[in-house]
């Protein structure tokens, strides 16, 4: 069914495929591309081994660049895929900085839209107990962190103009502009200067509409996908919705680098699932960080209680995070009139919007 809506192309055929996987009971998924068995129009990708040295891999939680994998796609040039790079334990610190420490102000969230600025400054706080007691009833009430749908970081994107300003910007994290450097230089973009983040947190019933990303002053500079947690259904498009996209698993630790042609096309998140192990969470989580980290690691031990919440979290979430250079080197914001820089997204919508339902990213 998917390769006959591919076939008939025509207007908005990416619609048409975005509706499709996003049924659940869309199960025949032999259409989309599985990294871990690579084949048809997938291709071995090169990376500059000499641009990382695997001392600095290690300080960012990821093995030596000459022992990663990476993938392209006949089709879409620029574009790489990196099944999980990440040693063992080194996803746990991502996924405790994307709950815990990067929700927190100055950073912007979705919930500032409708809550009062104190009931949003400690989101872990007053979700964990929560969230460890939290058993399979659905019916139970949400916390904080389970309603939390995006936070922005660095350059704030302003969700009404879809741009970014020079007024609305706070110190982007260490310990994320290190990870993303190195993926950057590993994938031939040396230089790469991490300054705007946009983390998206899934539930099962979430997804994220057709949008390319256009917004940055720089398109020369890659965009860098991280994720963790349950896998999902990412679509590749083209430079027109017309052109139907490309079907693929991205799975927990799974990195993405949209880059030259591919960095400006089409693409969308239908639909979440769970991890193809068949368990609570994937096995990649379950392994232990080692007590010996290098001097200058930006990783951190999460305490076994933190994990718990995390791990309670993940059962039933992903989440995402999307890096960008915004401005080329010596670049400025052009100046602007009558705005004051801090738009926010409409309530309960991801990441770009657009008159259109299939766009949204739905809340649970």
């Amino acid at each position: 069914a998917a390769a006959a809506l591919s076939r008939e192309g025509g207007e908005d055929a990416f619609r048409r495929l975005f509706r499709f996987y996003r049924q659940r009971d869309a199960s025949d998924l032999r259409g989309v591309v599985d990294f871990s068995v690579p084949g048809g129009q997938v291709f071995r990708s090169q990376l500059s081994i000499s641009s990382v040295s695997d001392q600095d891999a290690h300080r960012a939680g990821l093995q030596p660049v000459s022992q990663w994998k990476a993938y392209g796609l006949n089709g879409y040039p620029g574009f790489i895929f990196i099944p999980n790079p990440f040693l063992p334990g080194c996803q746990r610190h991502w996924v405790k900085q994307c709950l815990k420490l990067y929700p927190q102000k100055p950073n912007v969230c979705n919930l500032d839209l409708h809550m009062a600025p104190e009931k949003t400054i400690d989101l872990w706080g007053q979700s964990k107990e929560q969230l460890r007691r939290k058993g399979s009833n659905k019916r139970e009430p949400r916390s904080l962190l389970e309603k939390l749908r995006w936070v922005t970081l660095g350059y704030h994107y302003n969700w009404d103009t879809k741009k970014y300003s020079a007024n609305h910007h706070t110190p982007f994290p260490s310990d994320l502009a290190f990870l993303s450097e190195q993926v950057a230089a590993a994938c031939g973009f040396r230089g790469f200067q991490p300054q705007a983040g946009i983390l998206n947190y899934y539930h099962f019933d979430s997804s994220l509409g057709i949008h390319a990303d256009e917004s940055e002053l720089d398109h020369s500079r890659p965009l860098l996908s991280f994720s963790f947690g349950q896998s999902s259904i990412f679509l590749l498009g083209g430079l027109k919705r017309e052109e139907a996209p490309t079907a693929m698993f991205m799975h927990s630790g799974d990195i993405m680098v949209m880059s030259g042609f591919s960095r400006l096309l089409y693409h969308a998140v239908p639909r979440v699932l769970p991890n193809p192990e068949g368990t609570a969470l994937p096995s990649c989580l379950d392994q232990a960080l080692s007590s010996d980290l290098p001097v200058g690691s930006v990783i951190e031990h999460s305490s076994d209680e933190d994990w718990q919440v995390c791990a309670k979290y993940l059962q039933s979430s992903r989440i995402n995070m999307t890096i960008r250079q915004v401005l080329a080197e010596g670049q400025k914001f052009p100046e602007e009139f009558g705005t004051n820089g801090k738009g926010q997204a409409p309530a309960e919508d991801s990441q770009h919007q657009e008159n259109s339902r299939a766009k949204r990213h739905k809340p649970n």
